[in-house]
């Protein structure tokens, strides 16, 4: 098993903590997974007008909406609304939801890596391979979190980036 890493996020989807970033950050195309057309950047017209709820969450699959089941944001969206904006949202200043749904579109993707990798630390790797995945575990959690601009960081992109390779070379470990 790895080592203990530092910054270490949640990585599992809390909506109740979120703004609905989700429903705001990206498009929707009229297709088999979405039943309308949403702009990116733009509240999605089921969207509760008095809080963060779906108002048609409970029917989403036979509205056409199965591309909102399907989707998990792996805890980023908590984590952009409760510690890079201090639990701020959109609606009480929005001014914040383009700089707010930015910043999902960059966590999400380092969330979704990181919790593949610490799947891979219950494989059974050799010690120097082991440490490599804790090292990138590590690299894609950066010394001070609490600003978009640790995530951009060229060493977290890199990282990030190096993740598909490597996943990749932990195929011979795979049983």
């Amino acid at each position: 098993m790895g080592q203990k890493v530092p910054n270490l996020p949640a990585l599992t989807d809390d909506c109740s903590r979120c703004a609905a970033l989700c429903c705001v950050a990206y498009p929707f195309e009229e297709d088999e997974d979405f039943a309308i057309l949403k702009d990116v950047d733009t509240p999605c017209p089921n969207l509760s007008d008095t809080c963060f709820d779906c108002t048609i969450h409970a029917s989403l699959k036979s509205r056409g909406f199965g591309g909102c089941i399907a989707y998990s944001c792996a805890g980023a969206g908590q984590r952009v609304t409760q510690e890079l904006f201090d639990g701020e949202t959109w609606r009480d200043d929005p001014d914040l939801l383009t700089h707010m749904t930015h910043a999902l579109r960059v966590l999400r993707p380092i969330h979704e890596a990181l919790a593949i990798l610490l799947e891979a630390q219950k494989l059974p790797l050799p010690p120097e391979v082991q440490m490599e995945l804790t090292a990138k575990i590590t690299a894609l959690c950066p010394d001070d979190p609490k600003s978009i601009w640790a995530f951009e960081d060229a060493q977290v992109q890199d990282a990030l980036a190096d993740v598909p390779t490597f996943v990749r070379s932990l195929a011979p470990y795979v049983a």
